[in-house]
């Protein structure tokens, strides 16, 4: 058992730093990207004439319609949609990209909503205090609500990364050698599939163990101030 751990655990590490982790990481910069975006699009009201509002609309339709769809389908059928699927009306894409794609989308979905429940969350007095400040739009969104909006979702926003590196197991299904896709293989030549699927499980459970530890770091350093002045 131990030679088939020390022999297996070296080419699951490489998976891991191969695939699995820029995989989750790459995914998730513009999932976040794509979830402030959706976010601000759902909750402006923008002033103008008629043709500003007609396409305001517009956007804010579509993003309602992009959150539900990627909220409502399971991520393995959005996974084999984009790699399967989108060759047959001739949109073909490398298995890296179709899964970066697939994450980033479904991120975007469900962190839009954390980051737009955060922005409601801070008082509209303090856009009345900016502008008596002489803060613009961009200023007061930049320097004033997004700085406290990333303090109270921070925690769900960790939760969704490391929801992510867990499901970036599901990229095995479209061919990408990470590290579940590696158990397997070697699996196939050990046939010993419950040691390996629980060495797997176990550097899975090590880095998001670690990447709770970083969480709880980030929330500590985000609330210092709040706790002194409670203190």
């Amino acid at each position: 058992m131990w030679q088939t751990i020390s022999d297996s655990l070296p080419q699951l590490i490489a998976a891991g730093i191969k695939f699995t982790i820029p995989l989750a990481i790459i995914s998730f910069i513009f999932g976040l990207i794509l979830a402030v975006i959706t976010a601000l699009i759902k909750l402006a009201r923008p002033k103008g004439n008629v043709l500003v509002k007609a396409i305001w609309g517009i956007l804010d339709a579509i993003a309602y319609f992009y959150v539900w769809l990627f909220r409502s389908t399971p991520l393995l059928v959005q996974l084999f949609i984009i790699f399967f699927g989108l060759p047959n009306i001739g949109i073909q894409m490398p298995a890296f990209t179709a899964a970066v794609i697939t994450f980033s989308l479904n991120t975007g979905a469900y962190a839009s909503e954390n980051i737009r429940a955060a922005l409601l969350s801070i008082p509209d007095d303090q856009w009345e205090a900016a502008a008596t400040l002489g803060f613009n739009t961009r200023q007061t969104l930049f320097k004033i609500i997004f700085p406290q909006a990333i303090r109270i979702a921070l925690p769900t926003l960790s939760n969704e990364f490391i929801g992510l590196v867990k499901d970036t197991s599901l990229a095995s299904s479209i061919t990408i050698l990470e590290m579940f896709t590696v158990s397997q293989e070697i699996t196939a030549k050990n046939y010993q599939p419950l040691l390996m699927y629980c060495l797997v499980a176990a550097l899975y459970a090590v880095v998001c163990s670690l990447l709770s530890i970083l969480q709880h770091y980030l929330e500590k350093h985000a609330n210092r101030y709040i706790k002194r002045g409670e203190s």
